[in-house]
């Protein structure tokens, strides 16, 4: 009894949480970027009016973490995201295939832990981290931004970004 009260408690917590939405991500959940990753930024190529903006990373990266703390937390950074891009996180030493714009991306024994062949061609063969890769909706290469910024440097580069488009 006690077993079946537990799974009936669980399955309306997990019901009460679930919530229609669209095919379109929201960039904020819970007051935290919702990041999505390359493969669902391909589903919307041409589907979309917003910019996608790459966050090209490594899990050894010191920089890329000090942006996911302070640069991506900050209020007016967010909040201008969420209105005007679709913000992605992008492994660059991922070793899992992946496919993206009609093409598949494996990853190659190179560099401290190897590298994903599609971080040579969002960073146009300069691989830096911290990276952002600006798209059009097509996802169209706009601008590469490398290096580590800060949030009002962040906001200056978004709105040059959003101008050029």
């Amino acid at each position: 009894m006690r077993i079946l009260f537990s799974f009936l408690i669980l399955s309306l917590f997990f019901l009460s949480s679930c919530k229609e939405t669209d095919n379109t991500p929201s960039t904020i959940v819970d007051g935290e970027l919702n990041w999505m990753t390359i493969e669902q930024a391909d589903l919307l190529k041409g589907k979309t009016e917003k910019i996608f903006m790459v966050d090209v990373y490594t899990d050894w990266c010191g920089w890329c973490k000090v942006m996911d703390k302070k640069t991506f937390t900050d209020e007016e950074v967010k909040t201008y995201l969420d209105e005007s891009f679709h913000v992605v996180k992008f492994d660059a030493e991922q070793k899992t295939p992946i496919n993206f714009d009609g093409n598949s991306y494996d990853w190659i024994p190179t560099g401290r832990k190897g590298v994903n062949k599609l971080a040579f061609k969002l960073l146009s063969g300069r691989l830096s981290y911290p990276s952002i890769v600006f798209l059009n909706s097509n996802l169209e290469p706009i601008q590469v931004v490398p290096g580590y910024k800060t949030p009002v440097q962040m906001m200056e580069v978004l709105k040059t970004i959003k101008a050029k488009v």
